[in-house]
């Protein structure tokens, strides 16, 4: 049995999240159902993690096992004549067969985008802020993030995760010319909701509404009711998951 890696793009808009829902319409779903019908047989994939509702993604990565071998070109092809618009494979590639895209990855990046002002070419992708928050302040307090592995305080209550500790490697707001700015964000993993949670939160100390020492005392308070309010789904993007060699070899 020959295991693949699938890299793929998607907007997530008419999507209930990454994850199949009982409900709803998913990615997943969407992908595994294409992959089955090319492949004329029932295809189970797996991905790196699960985007939420209305969330995107520039690079989500999965894998799937199959009887013998593939042309990642001609799969790849195939599927994206198959696909819908708003999903896009970019490359599938033969990997170790214990290569695990959720459990084997190294880290995955967010970019969250914000802007000022009306802009009907940023409305479906960017956050509008309708008064711009002090983005030194925000960066100070994003650093305090490295300080901190328990995120309980950002995360969904009642999840089925073990733990709630992540090691955080990027915490950043970059300019986008004049009125867009972006928010990086790097970790070993990420709980649900949780990028949406922290940018709530910083943009609470671009506001003046939080201090440094309070958005500190967020964290280690470990109660989501203590931060602020998640921001709209709308304009985060996955835009990258890393994995060791050895996965390669």
């Amino acid at each position: 049995m020959q295991r693949y890696f699938i890299y793929l793009a998607y907007d997530g808009t008419r999507y209930h999240g990454w994850q199949i829902q009982p409900n709803g319409i998913s990615v997943q779903e969407t992908l595994q159902q294409a992959l089955s019908t090319v492949l004329r047989l029932s295809v189970a994939i797996v991905g790196a993690g699960r985007t939420d509702t209305g969330v995107h993604a520039r690079l989500m990565v999965a894998h799937f096992d199959y009887e013998g071998e593939l042309d990642g070109s001609r799969l790849t092809d195939k599927l994206n004549r198959l696909l819908p618009p708003d999903i896009s494979v970019y490359r599938i590639v033969p990997v170790r067969a214990d290569a695990h895209a959720r459990f084997d990855a190294l880290a995955r990046t967010y970019h969250y985008f914000v802007h000022l002002g009306k802009d009907p070419f940023c409305r479906q992708y960017s956050c509008r802020l309708y008064n711009k928050p002090d983005f030194e302040a925000m960066n100070q307090a994003a650093a305090r993030l490295f300080d901190y592995t328990d995120f309980t305080s950002f995360s969904k209550t009642h999840t089925d995760t073990k733990t709630n500790n992540c090691r955080i490697m990027k915490a950043e707001w970059k300019p986008l010319g004049d009125n867009q700015w972006y928010f990086e964000i790097q970790a070993d993993r990420f709980l649900r909701n949780m990028v949406r949670a922290i940018v709530g939160t910083l943009l609470e100390v671009g506001r003046g509404k939080m201090t440094q020492e309070e958005f500190c005392r967020v964290i280690e308070g470990k109660n989501r009711c203590r931060a602020g309010e998640s921001v709209p789904g709308n304009a985060l993007f996955l835009v990258d998951v890393t994995y060791p060699d050895r996965c390669f070899e």
